[in-house]
């Protein structure tokens, strides 16, 4: 992939699966805006992709309202002359069950995460549309967001509202041959860490620099960050015109295109459902077959 030209903005960049994408862009040739609150670990970004033969600027700040966002495309606009890409990755955590889960901490992820890639791409999306010559918005999704998860209300109802976004402006900036696509990944994080079956391998693995095992990378889809990454460089480029709208699975080995919701069973009634009506058909109608929820809990083989 030739990204060589094109301008890419990164939020949350500065670790983790934003560092790896970011300096993913630059070695594909693109000049990347690296964006964080640490203006420390933004920098060390920075050097990383120049020291590789690309080209980096950093812009600190946090991502939100419409103010850090039009200063990142202003940023890339008067560093680099344009803007192609804008990949928004920025965001927290503040996980508790529903009944602990306070104002504070529902709104504090809602607004990195959600109004965050609103803004951000809002302000992309002005930019690319004035110069006439497409785009790519990536925005960063979670299974989260698509099966929902234990202690997660903000995060997986922020990671959900971002590929309903995507579906949303994929119509509305065909037009402007704006790709609009949203990334689920997943691979071996600070959070990942924390599972418990997962915790022993990935510290061996970081310890010795030993691989991931198979049933890991390919049962689990999960990975290094830079697994993940090749799917942003991808989504980045001129290869990946014709696709728009949609919520890609990537990790490890593993690299799946998620379904959009859909009507899974349907029933008519004649004049309409009452509510007894419902109550003596559902189980043998269309609820007989209900949905799963929930990300799986991960399983070790045993042999």
């Amino acid at each position: 992939m030739d990204l060589s030209g094109k301008v890419a903005v990164v939020t949350g960049a500065g670790r983790g699966l934003g560092r790896a994408y970011a300096e993913a862009l630059g070695a594909a040739g693109a000049a990347v805006v690296v964006n964080d609150v640490d203006a420390e670990a933004a920098a060390h970004v920075v050097e990383a992709v120049v020291a590789a033969g690309g080209r980096a600027v950093a812009e600190v700040g946090a991502v939100g309202g419409s103010e850090v966002a039009q200063r990142l495309v202003d940023t890339a606009v008067k560093e680099f002359g344009r803007l192609d890409v804008m990949v928004t990755n920025a965001g927290i955590l503040r996980d508790r069950v529903l009944w602990k889960m306070s104002d504070e901490d529902f709104d504090a992820v809602v607004e990195v995460h959600l109004r965050g890639t609103f803004s951000c791409a809002r302000a992309a999306a002005l930019r690319m549309r004035e110069q006439g010559e497409g785009g790519r918005l990536i925005l960063i999704s979670s299974p989260a967001g698509q099966r929902g998860n234990f202690g997660q209300t903000n995060y997986a109802a922020a990671k959900a509202g971002i590929v309903a976004m995507a579906r949303t402006w994929a119509m509305e900036l065909g037009r402007s041959n704006i790709t609009v696509n949203a990334v689920v990944p997943v691979a071996a994080t600070e959070m990942t860490k924390t599972i418990p079956v997962f915790a022993p391998i990935l510290e061996e693995a970081e310890r010795t620099g030993a691989p991931l095992p198979d049933w890991l990378r390919k049962d689990e889809g999960l990975g290094t960050v830079d697994d993940v990454a090749g799917l942003v460089v991808y989504l980045a480029s001129d290869a990946s015109a014709g696709v728009t709208g949609q919520a890609i699975g990537i990790g490890g080995d593993k690299l799946a295109l998620w379904s959009h919701p859909k009507e899974k069973a349907v029933a008519y009634a004649d004049g309409g459902w009452s509510a007894d009506a419902i109550a003596a058909s559902w189980e043998a109608g269309v609820g007989a077959e209900p949905e799963t929820y929930g990300i799986p809990a991960p399983k070790a083989p045993t042999s």
